[in-house]
């Protein structure tokens, strides 16, 4: 335990963690606290704004409790950072007042809205600015949708009485009595409202959406000074908060993609592919959204900004979680590495998980799941790795359509999430992509890229090279002698995706 210490919160859709990390990089103590969320029909998704400020509070608490238990001195915790789950926001009054329930990135609200703005023709102008696409999934449409439906919000807006901010800028707003009204470039970004190019908040749109009269956070870098704070009392000395970033790109950063073609994936029920793409922004034509990876300030405040592309694969560990509930082929997901490690290969068996559509790059949201090449010799075994099978070839798809995109070669792949523990799907990855596939082993790499950020901007770390150096020591993995075989094997998996079921 090497002061000073750096207070990473993570604050996600289903609870807040709370970790301490050491001068060295290392996690001291971690604490957890569940949050509710609010499914309701038609989609609706909510949670309670309030209480996700106090379960961050809850979570640090915990989190300190578990430091001083250790003989940690809370006085030796002089910084702070957020990392937050993205789109989710909030909308409150001057008196810093919610003007309703915080609206989830699951909500679907807005999906009449979304056609609308489509029909209107307005994709393009809405693509080239922001990167993004007309989809519920990202803020801007589902606050059009509450100007439009919810009375108090819409002459909050009309008054200049409106406050918006995704999570990050809600829990800095309360965090510091008001003081502080920031956001950084990654939420930002994911907003519907932010240029990429300018790194500014786009008025055309907002006057396009009739949102002019709202109030929006100052975009900052992700590693800057946003404020400081006592956390309601937890410290009897103000705490500097000193990094804020939306959670996958803190899972990018913490991955250590800090140069073009580094990549992280995130394998859990979903699959989130982040690749750095440089210092500026590149355009998609296979189903990619464009974004900002991370940004800091340098010794002197010049802004450095690395952008991404980011493809989404609907279907990763739910295939699994099929296999187990609906099939009952196995009884719990560990048993699949030995599964597919006992027959020589998948039997000409592919298995298309788009039990909810196919995402990037396909976006054939309408297809159902498929399985073809079944014969009699074809065995549970040959199920289990079909399946398995077909999260590398995901990834494989987005990794080709982005390097089509960018000109820029996949250096290496950074993996995390729950699917990492299946050695199986990793190395058939490394075959498949032909490249370093890297397993840090590291649960909470969003927090822990919180808190590299907030210690770059302290000084803590120096540089994005001791950053390197501190994480070192990851589990790579190289292609190996299947690596050709793969390449047939991937044939097989292209012919299954143009048969469409």
């Amino acid at each position: 335990m090497k002061p000073p210490f750096i207070l990473a919160i993570d604050q996600g859709t289903s609870s807040t963690k709370t970790l301490i990390f050491d001068a060295d990089g290392q996690v001291v103590v971690r604490a957890s606290e569940p949050l509710k969320t609010h499914y309701y029909g038609d989609g609706y998704v909510e949670q309670d704004s309030e209480e996700i400020y106090r379960n961050v509070l809850t979570s640090v608490g915990k989190c300190l409790g578990g430091f001083a238990a250790m003989g940690g001195k809370p006085h030796d915790i002089m910084v702070a950072g957020i990392s937050n789950q993205r789109e989710t926001f909030v909308v409150w009054n001057g008196a810093g007042e919610p003007l309703y329930k915080a609206i989830v990135w699951q909500c679907k609200r807005s999906i009449s809205v979304c056609e609308r703005l489509k029909a209107q023709g307005l994709e393009p102008t809405i693509r080239a600015k922001t990167g993004l696409f007309i989809d519920p999934y990202f803020s801007g449409t589902k606050l059009i949708w509450l100007a439009e439906h919810i009375e108090n919000v819409s002459q909050a807006i009309r008054d200049g009485n409106a406050f918006f901010g995704t999570v990050d800028s809600w829990l800095l707003y309360k965090l510091t009595g008001g003081a502080s009204y920031y956001t950084d470039y990654t939420n930002a970004s994911r907003t519907l409202f932010f240029n990429l190019q300018t790194l500014t908040w786009d008025t055309e749109l907002l006057n396009t959406f009739g949102l002019s009269g709202l109030n929006l956070p100052e975009p900052k870098p992700s590693s800057a000074y946003f404020g400081e704070s006592c956390f309601n009392g937890l410290f009897d000395h103000p705490v500097r908060l000193s990094a804020m970033i939306g959670d996958s790109h803190a899972a990018a950063f913490g991955e250590g993609c800090f140069a073009p073609g580094t990549a992280k994936a995130t394998l859990g029920t979903g699959c989130s592919i982040i690749m750095n793409v440089g210092p500026e922004p590149k355009e998609s034509s296979h189903g990619m959204v464009s974004t900002i990876c991370w940004s800091m300030e340098d010794r002197s405040g010049q802004r450095l900004v690395d952008y991404a592309l980011e493809g989404v694969i609907v279907t990763c560990g739910a295939t699994i979680e099929w296999l187990k509930n609906s099939l009952e082929l196995i009884a719990h997901s560990t048993e699949t590495e030995a599964l597919a490690q006992s027959v020589a290969d998948n039997g000409g068996v592919y298995l298309v998980p788009a039990f909810s559509g196919l995402g990037a790059p396909y976006w054939q949201m309408e297809r159902k799941a498929s399985i073809s090449g079944i014969t009699f010799s074809t065995t549970k075994a040959h199920l289990v790795r079909a399946a398995l099978e077909s999260i590398p070839y995901q990834i494989k798809d987005i990794v080709v359509a982005m390097e089509g995109d960018t000109g820029v070669s996949l250096a290496e792949l950074a993996v995390n999430g729950g699917l990492t523990t299946n050695g199986f799907v990793l190395q058939f990855l490394a075959d498949l992509l032909g490249k370093l596939v890297i397993n840090q082993g590291m649960p909470d790499v969003s927090a822990q890229g919180a808190a590299f950020l907030a210690g770059l901007k302290e000084g803590i770390f120096r540089d994005l090279a001791h950053l390197e150096a501190l994480t070192a020591q990851r589990n790579t993995l190289r292609p190996g002698a299947g690596a050709s075989q793969t390449v047939v094997y991937y044939e097989g998996w292209q012919n299954a995706i143009r048969t469409k079921s």
